[in-house]
């Protein structure tokens, strides 16, 4: 809970002084007389230009800067350049200094590193997306230097570190948008504890209770996890030192938000998460002598503990994308838990540990180009990418961050690194664009295959091409590569161009003789009838053919009693308990939103989104979209997440109140032992007990084991939450939890 910052200047004169002391301990082991010289220069600077500045906190605006700026070197482990841009890199976008003057006073570098890590200012109206631009734009620095990548980090995790000052919608928006870009751009880059604790804090604001609960077991059960520990690694430390390597060893925790994952993909409660730990081994020894001595170290391990079939991981033989080498084993205890094994030597630890710094480092002893470099290559193509969309930009990124690799030969042995689950198809477009386009098909060590065949590690692929052949709509489901992705779009966007104009004219008649009139609202609830998702897309089927009258008439049919303007607001619901906290002037300006606060008797239009079926009681967002109204989101539901990151100024705080208005859709899904009148005893419970609606249940027995899904009408989280407690009382009844999303099938 945040208390009341009270002002003192002495006291906050003594504390810049210390954390600009604590920066350069940070780096001073590195650095020269004259480099500190230029530091204090930009440090001075930077306390001058942000003196009448303050933090939502209430503290100094200047601690900002120098924390980053620690971070910078002591965490990543940067240099002079990195250290002054830090230090700087709030003073162009928050004061009267230009690029112009950065360049003057610190030279070039400086001022292209800056002017990356400095916001757009003046965005357009078409602009669909403030934040992807922002990010867009970060981004083009790296074609000349990746450090505005890792600033912009240490700027983001400072900023994670003292969230509890802003309002909770802010809070909400930033973690989303660490969550869905800079935890996994960190992952990329090799930055593991900066990924973690960005991951742990995003958490802590979006699901706290659960960031709460996982941590408080994380410190009960701390004291039996060491004990475990000591014993499990006494025989290999002993053994080690006989061998006579240079070692440690330590146990290392998983970060909360990882056990969280796992927890829910296995839908296990943290009891039941067995590998919440791994066990390090870290070896100091020569360039020269790392495999040797890791490989020894792994046969001294596995000369105690069995190891796992399968669960060997070499990542020295052949590192990760961003760098990461280390052995992993998965090994059974004495007491009869499996546990994980890490080996690794110092300077693998340091890449581990400070990512792309430590690789750059390194680099020079390998003198090879590594997988991080192919990446940053990569993502130098979609910059320069003709198409200059930053949201389609921003999903093409995305999709290169948390892919592992597989390594592949030419039909003459030339090695190319894609991403794992990569196609015949993404080998083609990886080769060239026009062969990518005119693939008909492939050998894969000389068996022919289709174009959506999944190539393996070591697999030979060889492109058959056709110059008849065309990229088509299903190529799209075929490949995974980014660069493939933006290829086939543009195939095809050049393909439908050529049916527009003749679409448009043919729908422009079918509208005619409907008596419906030809705007972009007639066209946009077409779309939506249809699930197409551009105008293009709509002319160009309609010149094929695929949409006429019938489908027009069927669209009117749907929702009759509606009118016409019902399609695109299908699940459209009149509610005064939801309640809009604050719609920015930017918001109403752009999306006509003004009607949403001020609407009759406080009513406002909303949608319940599909995607994580929120009810009365869940911590929700509003999202508002070009054709008013708000879309209700879950906080923690991925799509929520995507839209805080994309479309922070369109996203409202929401206040779902009172349980008078209705009964709301849900579902949950029941694991046990199928034990004489369960059955009953779940029905009397829903129905007699808590008196509710049953939709639907569905049950699967295998042997003695059942998997129910019940799909029932509720008021709030509290019908919801007293049900599945009710429920976890029965024998029989291993496991009982929400479902998120209701796919059509489960509710039909």
């Amino acid at each position: 809970m945040s208390t009341t910052y009270i002002a003192d200047p002495e006291q906050e004169r003594k504390e810049i002084l210390k954390r600009y002391r604590s920066l350069l301990n940070a780096w001073s082991t590195r650095a020269e007389l004259k480099n500190k010289r230029t530091v204090r220069k930009a440090f001075n600077l930077a306390v001058s230009a942000h003196k009448d500045m303050r933090r939502k906190s209430g503290e100094p605006y200047i601690y900002h800067p120098l924390e980053v700026a620690r971070i910078v070197a002591g965490e990543i482990g940067l240099g002079e350049t990195s250290i002054i841009c830090a230090l700087l890199h709030d003073v162009v976008e928050d004061t009267d200094y230009t690029i112009d003057d950065m360049r003057r006073m610190f030279g070039d570098k400086v001022a292209r590193i800056i002017d990356g890590l400095t916001k757009i200012k003046e965005l357009f109206d078409h602009t669909p997306s403030a934040q992807a631009e922002n990010f867009r734009k970060m981004l083009l620095t790296l074609s000349d230097d990746v450090r505005v990548i890792l600033i912009k980090l240490a700027d983001r995790l400072h900023n994670m570190r003292t969230l509890e000052s802003m309002s909770h919608e802010k809070q909400l928006k930033i973690a989303s948008e660490t969550i869905y870009l800079f935890a996994p751009l960190a992952h990329r880059l090799g930055l593991y504890a900066i990924k973690s604790e960005l991951e742990d804090l995003a958490l802590k604001y979006t699901e706290p209770e659960i960031y709460n609960s996982i941590g408080r077991k994380l410190e009960e059960t701390s004291a039996e996890r060491t004990r475990f520990i000591n014993k499990f690694i006494f025989p290999i430390k002993k053994a080690l030192l006989a061998q006579g390597l240079v070692f440690e060893i330590i146990g290392r925790e998983k970060s909360i938000y990882s056990i969280w994952q796992k927890m829910k993909a296995k839908q296990v409660p943290f009891e039941e998460v067995f590998d919440i730990f791994a066990i390090r081994i870290i070896i100091d020894t020569s360039f020269e002598n790392e495999k040797y001595q890791c490989w020894q170290a792994y046969s001294i391990v596995t000369d105690f503990y069995s190891p796992k079939q399968n669960r060997l991981r070499d990542w020295i033989s052949t590192p990760k994308a961003n760098g990461y080498e280390s052995l992993h084993t998965t090994v059974m205890s004495h007491t009869g838990q499996w546990v994980e094994v890490q080996i690794r030597t110092k300077r693998m630890n340091e890449i581990a540990e400070k990512g792309y710094a430590a690789h750059w480092k390194y680099k020079e002893k390998s003198n090879s180009e590594s997988g991080l470099d192919r990446w940053l290559n990569k993502i130098k193509e979609l910059l320069q990418s003709p198409d200059s969309n930053a949201l389609a930009f921003l999903d093409e990124f995305k999709l290169n961050l948390f892919a592992d690799e597989i390594i592949v030969f030419t039909p003459k042995g030339e090695v190319k690194t894609l991403p794992s689950n990569s196609t015949t198809l993404d080998f083609a477009y990886n080769i060239h664009s026009e062969i990518g386009n005119q693939c008909i098909g492939a050998k894969v060590n000389h068996k022919l295959v289709p174009l959506n065949y999944v190539l393996k590690s070591g697999d030979q692929v060889e492109i058959i091409t056709s110059k008849k052949q065309s990229p088509r709509e299903e190529w799209i489901n075929y490949v995974v590569t980014a660069r493939a992705k933006s290829f086939i779009k543009d195939a095809l966007k050049e393909q439908r161009k050529k049916y527009v104009e003749e679409g448009r004219v043919k729908l422009e008649q079918l509208f005619k003789e409907l008596k419906i009139e030809h705007n972009r609202n007639s066209l946009l609830q077409l779309q939506e009838c249809n699930h197409i998702s551009s105008t293009i897309d709509l002319y160009y089927r309609v010149a094929l053919g695929e949409i006429g009258l019938k489908e027009i008439k069927d669209c009117i049919s749907q929702h009759e009693k509606g009118g016409w303007l019902n399609l695109i607001t299908r699940p459209f619901v009149r509610n005064r308990h939801v309640i809009p906290q604050r719609l920015s002037d930017e918001v109403k300006q752009k999306v006509g939103a003004k009607e949403l606060v001020t609407a009759q008797n406080g009513e406002i239009e909303y949608r319940i989104s599909d995607c994580c079926n929120p009810i009365p009681g869940d911590e929700v967002v509003g999202f508002v979209p070009q054709d008013g109204g708000i879309w209700i989101h879950r906080t923690n539901c991925p799509e929520a997440i995507q839209l805080m990151s994309k479309y922070g100024n369109r996203i409202v705080k929401i206040n779902w109140t009172g349980t008078d208005s209705g009964t709301f859709l849900s579902g949950i899904r029941l694991v046990g032992f199928d034990n004489m009148g369960l059955l009953n005893d779940i029905i009397n419970i829903i129905s007699t007990q808590m008196s509710l609606n049953i939709r639907s249940f569905h049950i699967d027995s295998t042997g003695d084991v059942f998997e129910a899904t019940i799909m029932l009408l509720v008021h709030s989280t509290d019908d919801l939450n007293r049900l599945m407690t009710e429920l976890k009382k029965l024998k029989g009844i291993n496991n009982v939890y929400r479902i998120s999303r209701l796919t059509d099938s489960v509710v039909k």
